[in-house]
């Protein structure tokens, strides 16, 4: 198979961060004259050290993903090159890629291990999007991004094009932006879409797991609607409780070593892949049950 010639693509996040910091000072002065509330400088100050140290780690496991997507590259079934449809294709493909590793995410607690560091603030604005992963290789968040090489898309494009959703999912962190035109909510994730993806309210739990595209949750049947009668509470199920950094970003880790040190042999494996709060004897709740609860109450009033 034909070797292809990459272009030299650089990181889009390093380009935009001077962008992020800017936006996060313009929404806090937004914040400070209207609702105050919308930020905790405790709460921030985590979210830049989150910021921080998933930068750090994802220095540190680059050359071993960039070596596992070069070798799985030569295995690729075609070689797609560096043309405009291309690029686009990428990027549709990269963002439906993103969904199903989303939505794993949240249903496969080897992987929530990883993810719920997003989920951990109790406030929704834009320096909650800087509560990255640090341990995103650990959990394989990578995996979805697999098949695009193999069906012949570059390493560079397949990270390029990542970039640039990540880049996207920024601005959608925050509540300064209300509901946008009914056309671009149709299609678009947009800040109505995703705050519903970061409530901890029962009827919004595992839901909106769109990175770019909201049309992905039209499809697989995940969307749910902002509603004005029901504002959304930020979080996890459980709350943290306070600040301490390293516990913010393993508290998940430390939860499943103590259940598989304690559960039944027979049980392990759903204490690692089974939904989050899954327990051999149904002594915790998962989504599906509290959602099931909120199913059951509407029913008995009606």
């Amino acid at each position: 198979m034909p070797d292809i010639i990459a272009p030299t693509l650089p990181n889009p996040v390093d380009y935009a961060v001077p962008g992020f910091i800017l936006l996060i000072l313009l929404e806090m002065i937004w914040a400070r004259r209207t609702a105050p509330e919308k930020y905790e400088p405790n709460d921030t100050l985590s979210s830049l050290l989150f910021g921080f140290g998933s930068t750090v780690a994802g220095a540190l496991t680059a050359g071993l993903l960039g070596t596992l997507f070069a070798t799985l590259y030569q295995f690729r079934i075609t070689t797609i090159p560096f043309i405009w449809w291309a690029w686009i294709a990428c990027f549709v493909l990269d963002d439906l890629a993103y969904y199903w590793f989303h939505r794993a995410a949240h249903r496969i607690r080897w992987m929530w291990a990883s993810h719920v560091n997003h989920h951990s603030s109790q406030h929704y604005n834009l320096s909650t999007a800087l509560r990255q992963t640090w341990t995103g290789f650990i959990a394989l968040s990578f995996i979805f991004r697999l098949p695009l090489l193999l069906i012949g898309f570059h390493p560079a494009m397949v990270l390029f094009v990542g970039g640039i959703n990540l880049i996207y999912q920024f601005w959608i962190h925050t509540e300064a932006i209300g509901r946008l035109p009914r056309f671009i909510e149709a299609v678009m994730n947009t800040p109505s879409h995703h705050r519903v993806h970061h409530g901890v309210n029962p009827r919004y739990l595992d839901t909106n797991y769109a990175g770019v595209f909201i049309i992905w949750d039209r499809m697989f049947g995940t969307f749910t609607p902002e509603l004005d009668e029901e504002p959304v509470r930020y979080g996890i199920v459980k709350q943290l409780g306070g600040f301490n950094l390293l516990w913010s970003v393993f508290h998940e880790w430390v939860g499943i070593g103590q259940d598989l040190w304690r559960a039944p042999w027979g049980s392990k494996l759903g204490y690692l892949f089974g939904p989050p709060g899954w327990t051999h004897d149904d002594s915790r709740d998962t989504s599906d049950s509290i959602k099931a609860r909120l199913v059951d109450g509407h029913e008995a009033a009606d």
